[in-house]
């Protein structure tokens, strides 16, 4: 729009109408909803759902919450209060897991998500909200340091290495996965590549099974998009680098 606007002040009318009509096809890019959904839907598919119900609770040995859904930092600190964010699943199928399985330990991790992050960090956030739902806390565990997904796996994996059981041939079990359906995908690459066998536990799913093609929203449009890129430029820094 501003460099419409530049060129029709030059009296440079095509190239005007030009950066009008890509103007226009950003908006129908970022608002017309099936464009960014086809996208986030393959990644939300990457990890099929695992039917809890239907698994012994001797098949694996432990449950992981990955951080990213609760704002700790100052705003904590100076209001007194957890907030948490719309990856709220997280936390609500961590506390149902924690309830269903008591005796299995539960491992939290993560500091925030910015490059410079201050004040309560999400795994002690994610303490105090345990210790207000009255949940068996015995068995808890939790890595206070980690800014990424990299950093979660590498800062905790001497904890699932020492407190997970061993299955058959004296392998260790499997650890439960608890994150965001788009963020699975690179979260089991990185476990995988440390050497670490977990079982997906996707929650926060923002598709469904079938686009919209008839919906149009400017904001859900800019938050699927951020979604998209945020796990598409996470990939591709974390194959460049051999992380995954």
């Amino acid at each position: 729009m501003a460099l419409s606007l530049l060129f029709l002040g030059l009296r440079k009318l095509h190239l005007c109408k030009r950066f009008l009509l890509l103007a226009l096809a950003d908006l129908l890019l970022v608002g017309w909803l099936p464009t960014s959904e086809v996208f986030l839907r393959a990644l939300e598919d990457s990890a099929p759902k695992v039917q809890l119900a239907q698994m012994p609770e001797a098949d694996f040995g432990g449950i992981i919450i990955l951080g990213g859904a609760i704002e700790g930092s100052e705003i904590a600190l100076d209001r007194g209060e957890v907030s948490i964010y719309s990856s709220a699943e997280r936390v609500t199928k961590a506390f149902e897991l924690i309830r269903k399985y008591p005796d299995q330990p539960f491992i939290f991790t993560g500091f925030s998500g910015r490059l410079s992050p201050v004040g309560m960090s999400e795994a002690d956030a994610f303490k105090q909200l345990v210790t207000e739902q009255g949940l068996p806390d015995r068995n808890a565990h939790y890595e206070n340091q980690s800014r990424n997904t990299y950093e979660n796996v590498i800062l905790m994996k001497s904890m699932v290495l020492e407190l997970g059981s061993k299955g058959v041939n004296d392998a260790p079990k499997p650890w439960l996965l608890i994150t965001s359906a788009r963020h699975m995908y690179r979260s089991q690459r990185i476990f995988q590549k440390q050497g670490i066998e977990v079982i997906p536990v996707p929650v926060d799913y923002q598709t469904s099974k079938h686009l919209r093609w008839d919906k149009f929203d400017l904001e859900d449009g800019v938050e699927n998009w951020n979604k998209v890129m945020h796990e598409g430029v996470g990939l591709l820094a974390y194959w460049i680098t051999g992380k995954i």
